[in-house]
């Protein structure tokens, strides 16, 4: 067998342990960097507004993203209100903020 006894182990030297601070450190600065970048800058779409929607919806891999603007938005947010599903409901809202909501009842005189 040629490993049939286990070398001893070697202390670390003070240059080792501050290679592995240093690499610490460095590690979660960039991590911090990263969720702060996560946090304030989202995406490219944003939110539901001026004509688009931006609706997250549940799906088999985690979520789907579903962005449209102009005439796609303003099919998909009539058919949301036409229709009375969980997608209907979770698109709802987001029209309402495009301003692509039903037209109100006009009001009797």
């Amino acid at each position: 067998m040629p490993f049939a006894t286990i070398p001893a182990a070697e202390p670390i030297t003070g240059r080792e342990k501050r290679r592995i601070v240093v690499v610490a450190v460095a590690l979660a600065v960039l991590l911090a960097g990263v969720a702060i970048w996560a946090a304030v800058r989202p995406g490219s779409y944003g939110t539901s507004g001026h004509g688009c929607i931006t609706v997250t919806l549940p799906s088999t891999t985690g979520g789907a993203l579903i962005h449209q603007c102009g005439g796609a938005a303003r099919v998909t947010c009539r058919h949301a209100f036409a229709s009375t599903g969980k997608l209907a409901a979770l698109t709802r809202p987001q029209c309402r903020l495009a301003g692509l909501g039903p037209r109100p009842a006009p009001r009797p005189r």
